[in-house]
């Protein structure tokens, strides 16, 4: 585990996001592990509340980077979600706003935002690593 690599990973918990996601994610973003924080709909939460649901998000999240050394987070919306049933339209928009919400944190690490479609398929939505962030594949 010394040279595993990890990023982590805010998705929903619905059961069909998390292996579509993290699959993503470690070949993208070339690493072994990807740590996962689950809530209902996070980004809607991410985007819209300042709250403690955002406080437990963001404590997870930084365990991770201290402790798995992680480099990436990306945070998530899917199609169909339960907790948030939005538009894609209103998701992107939310995802671009959560992305937002991890930067002021100044959690040191790349962010991505990502969008699971209804085909299961992840398409990148932003990254912080791109100047022109946020970044829309539409």
């Amino acid at each position: 585990m010394p040279n595993d690599k990890f990023a982590t990973a805010i998705t929903c918990i619905d059961g069909r996001v998390q292996q579509p996601i993290m699959d993503w994610v470690k070949l993208n973003v070339n690493v072994h592990h990807v740590d996962l924080v689950t809530e209902p709909g996070p980004d809607k939460v991410l985007s819209q509340e300042s709250t403690y649901v955002v406080d437990e998000i963001i404590r997870k999240v930084s365990f991770s980077i201290r402790h798995h050394h992680s480099n990436v987070v990306a945070v998530s919306g899917h199609h169909d979600c339960a907790a948030n049933p939005a538009t894609r339209a209103e998701h992107v928009e939310q995802i671009q706003e959560a992305v937002q919400v991890l930067l002021s944190y100044r959690l040191n690490a790349r962010i991505l935002g990502l969008w699971l479609n209804e085909w299961q398929s992840v398409e990148l939505v932003c990254d912080t690593r791109e100047k022109s962030m946020p970044t829309s594949v539409w």
